[in-house]
């Protein structure tokens, strides 16, 4: 009798520790999709904590400035003058793997988007979205549960990130800045409390 109670108490641990991992895994998922412990570096080399955003909805873009698609900098400007009293950043990050499209230093990517578009959103250092290289960020906003998996396609993606740096939505180059698709999922973040 005392070996049945034995192992009746055995595997009801067993059964309660297994649920208990079960439930860590799932706040385990919940947590890939926040990006809010992730530090990058800006274009000056500093590191830039995404926790300083918290409270920010933030909209995290690949660029490029040699890309047929280099025109959305005018956009994402708009967007950006539009809504950043709001509560709303762009965070910009060069990228060259997409057929050579952004060749330059820092600091003629940052000349660039001056002159030309009159950019005042955040520009950070020249990254890798893709391969074995990928920066960290991008292999969490590529790889979570809530937007759809896989690689960025081309220049010009974008990011939708909520005020508790949570990854809520993934648009591809094709969705412009300004397009209604992009602007009402801002607003629907940006009111949310």
């Amino acid at each position: 009798m005392k070996i049945t109670s034995f192992f009746s108490i055995l595997i009801l641990v067993i059964l309660f520790s297994l649920t208990l991992t079960a439930e860590n895994d799932k706040g385990g998922d919940k947590m890939n999709d926040n990006i809010r412990d992730m530090v990058v570096k800006d274009m000056e080399g500093k590191d830039v904590k995404f926790s300083d955003y918290q409270g920010k909805v933030l909209l995290i873009v690949n660029v490029a400035s040699r890309c047929g698609n280099t025109k959305q900098y005018a956009g994402l400007q708009n967007i950006y003058a539009k809504y950043n009293e709001k509560g709303f950043e762009i965070l910009a990050f060069p990228c060259n793997d997409f057929g050579g499209q952004e060749p330059g230093t820092n600091e003629e990517i940052k000349e660039f988007c001056s002159a030309n578009y009159n950019v005042s959103f955040k520009l950070f250092d020249k990254i890798k979205v893709l391969g074995d290289e990928k920066s960290p960020l991008y292999e969490k906003l590529t790889n979570n549960s809530i937007t759809e998996k896989g690689d960025i396609k081309w220049n010009f993606e974008k990011f939708l990130i909520s005020k508790d740096g949570n990854i809520v939505g993934r648009f591809r180059s094709k969705v412009t800045p300004e397009s209604e698709e992009l602007t009402k999922a801002i607003e629907n973040e940006l009111a949310r409390p």
